[in-house]
């Protein structure tokens, strides 16, 4: 019988994205790659913990879930978490930012200041600019200050960012208009944090990192994984959690969280050409016609 492998999920770093495995293995991503796995016969999709620790059930969980985990250690997860806003004491400086995800979807957000841009690539964020940078509290005042003030969101759904991805604009200065725009408004706020050092805009694309360029449009996205199924695909781009795995019926969407709790065994490329796990196609829009002329 193959070894079996636990996926611990996305990982993106300065030379760009990987898959971390149980034990601390990494599988660099690159571009042309061929991306090829099988889910083990009668397999069970199980929680994965929280902050290090097992899941001490091990409770079965739905394939379709990208967290992985069951209610008590979900729970668990966010009772110290930042994004979950259940912590206020935390030390370290923190950045605020705002990321452009595509025409019309701009968002605003806080990091740890350690962290880089890591958590903008995590969100596949095509264009980004810090605004300030300070302590957590005068962070997360800033980010309802400017929820509030400019109507920005500080979430983003992942459909809406797979929708945009292969028709965004063509050149930097256009992909980063928005977010010029919105920081020079927030910069004319009144009302920010004392304690919050101001940041220029100087707006990142990832464009060239996610391997966006020229991408075609997906026709779909693995919807979970099953027992028994593989997964195969020649890759083309990488965004956030998202791989873009070129197949024989084209480009497919695999959110790589979905492969974490289960365990995995490698096939042979050659013959995972066509997915043997459910897709979600997308549906065309398509312009219905009123009028002969």
């Amino acid at each position: 019988m193959a070894q079996a492998w636990k996926c611990s999920g996305p990982r993106w770093a300065a030379d760009g994205p990987a898959l971390a495995w149980a034990g601390g293995r990494r599988s660099a991503l690159t571009w042309g790659k061929r991306v090829a796995f099988g889910v083990a016969d009668g397999g069970v999709r199980t929680c994965v913990g929280a902050r290090g620790n097992a899941c001490p059930v091990r409770a079965v969980v739905p394939g379709r879930s990208t967290g992985a985990r069951c209610e008590d250690c979900a729970r668990l997860d966010r009772a110290h978490s930042v994004a979950a806003d259940t912590i206020a004491d935390d030390p370290r400086p923190y950045h605020v930012y705002l990321a452009w995800f595509g025409p019309g979807m701009t968002k605003v957000g806080i990091t740890a200041e350690e962290r880089g841009s890591a958590r903008l690539l995590e969100q596949g964020a095509v264009c980004f600019t810090w605004l300030g940078a300070g302590p957590l509290m005068a962070a997360r005042r800033t980010e309802e200050l400017l929820r509030a003030a400019l109507g920005v969101p500080d979430r983003i759904p992942y459909a809406d960012k797979r929708a945009v991805r292969s028709g965004l604009p063509g050149t930097e200065a256009e992909r980063a208009a928005e977010v010029v725009e919105l920081h020079a408004r927030a910069v004319a706020l009144g009302g920010w944090p004392e304690s919050l050092r101001a940041e220029p805009c100087r707006p990142v694309d990832h464009t060239g990192a996610f391997g966006l360029a020229g991408l075609p449009a997906a026709v779909g996205q693995v919807a979970e994984l099953v027992a028994g199924g593989a997964v195969g695909g020649r890759l083309v781009a990488a965004a956030g959690p998202d791989l873009h795995l070129e197949t024989g019926g084209g480009v497919v969407v695999l959110d790589t969280r979905l492969m974490t709790g289960w365990e995995l065994i490698p096939v042979d490329p050659v013959d995972t050409g066509e997915l043997s796990v459910p897709v979600r196609e997308f549906r065309r829009e398509t312009a219905v016609q009123d009028g002969l002329f």
